[in-house]
């Protein structure tokens, strides 16, 4: 059964172990619900993240009120497949999949009831006034009261139906194509560790070990640091304004520690924004220039890298215009399906489809095969994306290499992840899985799901 003490914590993500203000939050009830029904009411919905900037924007929420909003609209993608059948068990003709406010208010207020440590009648109340104060759900009010109390009192009995993650909160396809690429046992642990939420880690700029006792954080095999549940702000933390260190995912933070390039050396960042990798290599002292087609992404990269006092070379541009050129090292962060993320970013599992993979590996074949001209003849090439689908993946490197001999695989060592010999396959490349680093202690275990592979140009 999982615990209801699932909530946010001060930093603003959803964590096991902490409490949501007990509070009215109209405000930031409204906001997720504005968020989750601009989601699931869209045949080719926007991420999360954005529609929650909207809305947190349009209420003009407190950090306080804003952090709530979005541990509410977390939750709710996390256990969406748990919470869209309990909602259809207990309404008479099902779930109003026609009526995405209607779904989206209930769906809300049943992840604060099932996941969230706030009282049930909050829950229920901020609702029931939810519903009131909008004229398209306001005659249906009665109907979310007593849906939601039913929730409420029926809470436990949900939550025994919810053990099988892979079969309960995750979509047929998706849990379909895991079991078939990792195996069912495997599958079903990389449900668990979605369910589980994400740990905050860090990459230092320097030594790591020095930053270990500072931040009260742990570090992982890997090289980066993960800190604690329930800390200060990310802001207020030792050695954030004179850039000792920047927030990145574990397992995103390998693939540029695998180009390792020297100080000097040219490298090209291909597909930077939003910019930890780009810091890792300038970080080195070579000579980045980093490139993505989104001018406001790479915006968010300045500001980085300035806090940091990096110097690296930054281009709005399409990847696959640039001209041939001599670069010693080329990162190509591939746009993906984004599966490997969904521990953090929950709503990727409901707003993907199996249809975007094949549109998606097209276009990663098209910049694999112009990043390889963008380098020179001994250098090296790293490609990697934060998806666990094979096509994504190992397909692509596979074909790759059948349609162009100037390059071979330059194989992943397991001294280089930390003697974590499971995150490396047969074939020598990187493949995190989220079910990986289960057992951190002091924090929460597992990583994103990336596969990387490092290969080098030799003709």
């Amino acid at each position: 059964m999982a615990s209801r003490d699932t909530g946010r914590n001060t930093r603003g993500e959803t964590s096991t172990g902490t409490s949501a203000p007990d509070t009215a939050g109209l405000g930031a009830r409204r906001a997720a619900l504005q968020a989750v029904a601009e989601i699931i009411g869209q045949e080719r919905p926007p991420a999360l993240e954005e529609t929650l900037a909207l809305a947190i924007r349009a209420e003009t929420l407190s950090p306080a009120d804003a952090a709530l909003a979005r541990a509410i609209a977390v939750a709710t993608f996390r256990r969406y497949g748990l919470i869209r059948a309990a909602l259809a068990a207990r309404l008479e003709r099902g779930l109003p999949v026609e009526k995405p406010r209607l779904t989206a208010l209930l769906a809300t207020a049943t992840a604060q009831i099932l996941d969230l440590a706030v009282p049930d009648h909050a829950a229920v109340d901020c609702a029931v006034r939810l519903a009131k104060g909008d004229n398209r759900t306001a005659h249906l009010a009665g109907l979310v009261n007593a849906v939601l109390r039913r929730v409420a009192r029926e809470r436990d009995a949900i939550l025994a139906d919810s053990a099988d993650a892979l079969a309960v909160n995750t979509p047929d396809w998706l849990a379909r194509r895991w079991a078939a690429a990792y195996g069912p046992e495997r599958a079903a642990a990389i449900a668990r560790a979605h369910l589980a939420g994400a740990a905050i880690d860090l990459t230092p700029r320097g030594d790591a070990a020095a930053w270990v006792e500072p931040l009260g954080a742990v570090r992982l095999p890997t090289g980066s640091l993960r800190l604690p549940e329930n800390g200060p702000a990310i802001p207020d933390l030792p050695g954030f304004q004179e850039g000792a260190w920047w927030v990145q995912d574990a397992a995103a933070a390998i693939p540029a520690r695998l180009l390792a390039p020297q100080p000097g050396t040219r490298v090209l960042d291909l597909c930077a924004a939003p910019g930890g990798k780009t810091m890792q290599l300038a970080a080195t002292g070579a000579q980045v220039t980093a490139v993505d087609r989104s001018a406001p992404r790479l915006e968010r990269l300045r500001e980085n890298v300035a806090r940091l006092g990096l110097d690296v070379t930054v281009a709005v541009a399409d990847a696959l215009a640039l001209e041939a050129q001599d670069h010693d090292a080329v990162l190509l962060d591939a746009p993906c399906l984004a599966t490997g993320t969904i521990r953090r970013h929950p709503d990727v599992a409901w707003t993907k489809s199996e249809a975007d993979i094949a549109r998606l590996a097209t276009l990663q074949a098209k910049l694999l095969d112009h990043a390889a001209g963008l380098v020179r003849p001994g250098g090296r090439l790293v490609y990697c994306t934060c998806s666990l689908e094979p096509e994504e993946g190992e397909a692509q490197i596979a074909a790759f290499l059948a349609r162009d001999a100037r390059y071979r695989r330059v194989p992943v060592q397991p001294e280089e992840v930390g003697g974590a010999a499971e995150m490396i396959d047969g074939n020598g490349d990187l493949r995190t899985l989220p079910c990986h680093l289960p057992d951190v202690p002091g924090a929460r275990g597992g990583l994103d799901g990336f596969f990387a592979s490092r290969l080098e140009r030799v003709g």
